[in-house]
């Protein structure tokens, strides 16, 4: 494997460990501030909200500067809008925590990009194996994201602030380790969509990823605030998962079935 795709790996390690921080620290943070219990993940919904409206920008970038600049732009973003997200809950303002939130949507969908590039970094019989190399360097952030935020929450002297800090740290080390990332003018050719249409492509399948989240993001704010409100936020998520493992099943079938139609 390349140096450039274990870059990617890391990256998506600390893209992921800043997600799963912010995600829950933003939960945490929104219900203590918010004016009403029903608002508590309002945080939460501009984060992915701010993901979804910024794939177009996104995918502009990346054709128009490359990846690498892209990137880059990305994580100045992240350092930027935690940085605003520590102000914001050092002075309670729990508007501006949304729109710091909202901005920070510009990094999650440029972070989205990074299985994408892998696939240029390696040959077309190893591109499964590349972008599954850098999905999984994705466990980190399950590991490193939830130990982050609980033991940073109240390392300053207001709430929240200590572990915003600490993610603005995390975009900072995820700058210097993308200054050893190169891209090249590889283009990718994967079966869904040509070399042309890929920044495009791309941008539209964030963009219905981000949707969806937002949805199903400000929707459980009002329904953990009511009564049972967590069983039927369990039972709801029941009917997706089916659905995402009936697709599964099917695509695999017919994976099988194409080498003995040829």
């Amino acid at each position: 494997m390349s140096r450039n795709l274990w870059a990617l790996v890391a990256l998506q390690g600390l893209f992921l460990t800043n997600n799963v921080t912010f995600i829950a620290i933003n939960g945490l943070a929104g219900l203590s501030m918010a004016p009403h219990a029903w608002m508590a993940t309002l945080p939460v919904m501009a984060y992915v909200v701010g993901g979804a409206l910024c794939t177009g920008p996104v995918a502009w970038t990346q054709a128009r500067f490359g990846r690498k600049a892209s990137f880059q732009f990305g994580l100045l973003v992240a350092l930027g809008s935690t940085l605003l997200c520590a102000w914001a809950a050092s002075t309670r303002n729990f508007w501006l925590m949304c729109f710091a939130t909202l901005v920070a949507g510009y990094h999650s969908a440029n972070g989205q990009l990074y299985r994408f590039t892998a696939a240029e970094f390696a040959a077309p019989a190893a591109r499964e194996k590349a972008v599954s190399l850098v999905m999984a360097g994705g466990l980190l952030g399950a590991v490193v994201g939830p130990n982050l935020a609980s033991r940073t929450r109240d390392l300053a002297a207001l709430p929240f602030v200590g572990a915003y800090l600490a993610l603005a740290a995390v975009a900072r080390l995820a700058l210097v380790l993308l200054a050893f990332l190169f891209t090249g003018a590889t283009t990718l050719s994967l079966s869904a969509y040509t070399a042309v249409e890929k920044d495009r492509a791309q941008g539209a399948i964030n963009f219905i990823m981000f949707a969806v989240m937002a949805v199903t993001a400000f929707s459980s704010g009002a329904l953990v605030s009511a009564a049972q409100g967590w069983s039927w936020l369990n039972l709801g998520s029941v009917p997706a998962v089916l659905a995402m493992g009936a697709g599964l099943a099917w695509l695999a079938l017919r994976r099988r079935d194409q080498p003995a139609a040829a």
